[in-house]
């Protein structure tokens, strides 16, 4: 597939989620029928003042919730805008997460004091999709960390509302990192997200 999946798409997609028609891996979803597999990829990076380091990738879990999120919405290009969070529990996110219980669940790391100095959740500023692909790869989200020693971060999540803590929209995407991210106050977090569908 070299574009990404229109909205006339989405019924059919819905349909074989909805029938359990799929397989689910470490990394996304695999739709045999439709020969189509669908999964995501964040890649982060420390920044320090001596300079930064090379940017991580860690697969992801696409949860119920977001695999029809991302159907209803974002893969018929309706516009929702989409944000990042970072967690500090080192839990590995389960197919069950949903907006309201990802707070408690990953351990949503909300303080500006002992966590990032932004007051919000960091939009994803994807591009326009090209190639079975939509990322934010021009313009990662950028977290300033703020902490009295150190701060650990064990992964992230992608949230249809920005308010960090909230319980309501749609939680599109979590992952938890393959080792925890160990920051100290003024690092940069750069956090990069993408999501593929590539025909099998």
């Amino acid at each position: 597939m070299n574009e990404f999946l229109s909205a006339r798409h989405a019924p059919e997609l819905q349909r074989a989620i909805n029938g359990n028609k799929f397989e689910a891996s470490p990394e996304g979803l695999f739709l045999p029928a439709q020969k189509i597999y669908v999964r995501g990829l964040y890649s982060h990076r420390r920044r320090t003042k001596a300079g930064a380091e090379a940017w991580v990738d860690d697969p992801n879990l696409l949860p119920t919730e977001g695999i029809n999120t991302m159907l209803d919405n974002l893969i018929a290009a309706s516009g929702v805008a989409s944000y990042i969070s970072l967690y500090g529990n080192g839990t590995n996110p389960l197919s069950t997460w949903t907006a309201a219980n990802y707070p408690s669940n990953a351990g949503e790391i909300t303080s500006q004091s002992e966590g990032y100095s932004e007051g919000t959740r960091q939009l994803w500023n994807a591009a326009a999709a090209a190639t079975g692909s939509k990322d934010n790869y021009a313009s990662a989200a950028v977290f300033s960390i703020v902490c009295t020693t150190t701060k650990d971060v064990n992964g992230v999540g992608l949230h249809t509302v920005s308010g960090r803590g909230a319980v309501t929209g749609k939680l599109l995407s979590a992952t938890r990192f393959s080792s925890a991210r160990t920051f100290s106050n003024t690092d940069e977090f750069d956090v990069k997200y993408r999501l593929t569908i590539t025909s099998s």
